[in-house]
């Protein structure tokens, strides 16, 4: 009988250079019990980094990795999944470099429903480079690029996850690493794309959205007898900021992965099919 994983057979030789008190270390401690749990090995695992403070994990967890250049995280992670469609994909990535530089990545993403998971470390700044302002600033928040505040309304990523056709949206909080773990797992078993935004405080750089913040607002969806099966429902919870801010599996639907489109196909390669339905002779005669 094969030993059961642990937190700890995911751990390298190094350990985390973050900022002491970052959320990041809650979302690497929910990752490896995330992995543990499910029985992946450390070698049918890939894991996808995009650039900022979250991409130094690639240091810190034993599996195969990949660190990509700012915003391309996910074409390489699906790159990956569509040549090997057995290895389970996960993509770490910060909300600078995911809904920022990576933003039309993510939207189509989200309608193409590859199987992948992607985790987004959301702190509403740049961390790594000193704390500038990020897609999900706050309006107004002071930042080291916008000292006077931000005039940019803030990017609401679980509200853009759905409306895109997103198939799992979730939300975590780093400060609940047993909610965070169990909505990994959930994450990744699931047949799709799967995205997971944590509320991840910035303890050096965010002295606005703290952990003292979130403990007073964040609230579990389940406590409330949420439908996540129900769009307009969870849609309607994907808004809520403020006085009330929502965890846990927002939206989830069950619908055919892009492979399972393409093998929907009669097995056929879905250029050839796409040639097949073209009436070519009717556009060269337009031209002759």
């Amino acid at each position: 009988m094969a030993t059961p994983l642990k937190n700890t057979d995911f751990n390298t030789t190094h350990f985390p250079t973050w900022c002491p008190g970052c959320g990041d270390f809650g979302i690497w401690t929910a990752l490896k019990n995330a992995l543990a749990t499910l029985e992946v090995k450390p070698s049918n695992v890939l894991i996808v980094y995009g650039i900022g403070c979250s991409g130094n994990m690639s240091s810190f967890v034993k599996a195969y990795g990949f660190h990509g250049l700012h915003g391309r995280a996910l074409p390489a992670a699906i790159g990956a999944k569509l040549a090997n469609k057995n290895l389970k994909v996960i993509v770490v990535g910060g909300d600078g470099d995911g809904y920022g530089e990576g933003g039309n990545h993510f939207i189509h993403a989200l309608r193409g429903n590859v199987d992948i998971t992607y985790i987004v470390h959301d702190n509403q700044v740049y961390g790594l480079t000193k704390g500038q302002m990020a897609p999900t600033t706050e309006l107004g928040q002071l930042t080291s690029s916008t000292p006077e505040g931000t005039a940019d309304q803030a990017l609401n990523p679980v509200a853009l996850a759905i409306a895109a056709g997103g198939s799992f949206v979730a939300q975590g909080f780093a400060g609940d690493v047993g909610q965070l773990s169990q909505l990994i797992v959930d994450a990744v078993q699931h047949p799709g794309f799967s995205h997971v935004n944590v509320l991840q405080p910035c303890v050096t750089f965010n002295h606005h959205n703290t952990f003292g913040w979130f403990y007073k607002r964040v609230y579990k969806v389940e406590s409330v007898q949420h439908d996540f099966s129900n769009k307009y429902e969870a849609f309607a919870r994907a808004l809520e900021w403020g006085d009330r801010i929502p965890t846990g599996l927002l939206y989830r639907e069950i619908r055919p992965t892009w492979i399972d489109r393409v093998h929907e196909l009669d097995g056929e390669p879905l250029a050839t099919r796409r040639l097949e339905t073209i009436d070519i002779s009717k556009t060269i005669q337009s031209f002759t």
